[in-house]
């Protein structure tokens, strides 16, 4: 809940009955000024694949709204994860590990990477609730692992993580509204298999055109995350021609 003015003692007990009344967690926000009155997260169980996940999302960190949908999603990545079935994972814009964690059984080990440290936190608590181990997350933009990967720069946030030890079969991105920068294409442009999922289809089209220069679209879906609404979530998987 947000507000202008400053919360008090009596704000916080007010909204402490009427979280026990809605059975709920609420957060209050002013300037400066963050009132936790249980817990700053919710925790969700999805059953994915015929496995339960359990993720836990912190406040102010990105999530998928509709989880019915969401599951739709994942499944139909797991999907095109399936027919690959060697090598190792690499992800960008992971998150809180919303596709990772559920694509992480299909491959050797994984790479996601996330910009947020909030939303790092979170996954790596993901991987411990839910027993997954062959996930290693970095805190980098798109811009920064391909610099990274393309060994244009050193970063001391890699310097536990051996890169050279990877080899991908498989790239996951989720990017943003704006879609994928050009470095970005270029590299995973090498990579074998492509699951581009796109909250823009705008910005989709711009990409997969230079995307199926080199790698063809297998298959396709929509997922209408907002119903009665323009906004709509595509996936997209391609293979190196």
């Amino acid at each position: 809940m947000l507000y202008h003015r400053k919360l008090d003692d009596v704000w916080s007990a007010e909204a402490k009955i009427l979280e026990s009344e809605l059975e709920c967690k609420i957060m209050g926000r002013s300037r400066k000024q963050k009132v936790i009155l249980s817990d700053e997260f919710v925790t969700e169980k999805l059953t994915i694949d015929e496995k339960v996940f359990t993720y836990v999302q912190y406040e102010s960190g990105f999530t998928q709204p509709n989880h019915v949908v969401n599951v739709k999603m994942i499944e139909w990545a797991i999907k095109q994860a399936k027919t690959v079935g060697y090598g190792d994972f690499l992800e960008a814009y992971c998150g809180l590990g919303n596709f990772t964690l559920p694509l992480s059984h299909y491959f050797d080990k994984v790479l996601a990477t996330e910009i947020s440290k909030n939303s790092i936190y979170a996954a790596l608590e993901n991987c411990k609730r839910n027993d997954i181990t062959n996930i290693t997350f970095a805190r980098l933009s798109s811009e920064e692992m391909t610099e990274a990967l393309n060994e244009v720069r050193v970063f001391n946030r890699l310097k536990e993580i051996d890169l050279k030890s990877y080899n991908f079969s498989t790239v996951l991105v989720d990017p943003p509204r704006a879609g994928l920068d050009e470095a970005s294409i270029g590299l995973i442009s090498k990579i074998e298999n492509i699951i581009y999922i796109s909250c823009n289809p705008d910005t989709l089209a711009r990409d997969l055109e230079t995307l199926t220069h080199t790698h063809r679209v297998v298959e396709a879906a929509m997922y209408d995350q907002f119903p009665h609404t323009s906004h709509v979530e595509s996936g997209v998987f391609l293979r190196k021609k």
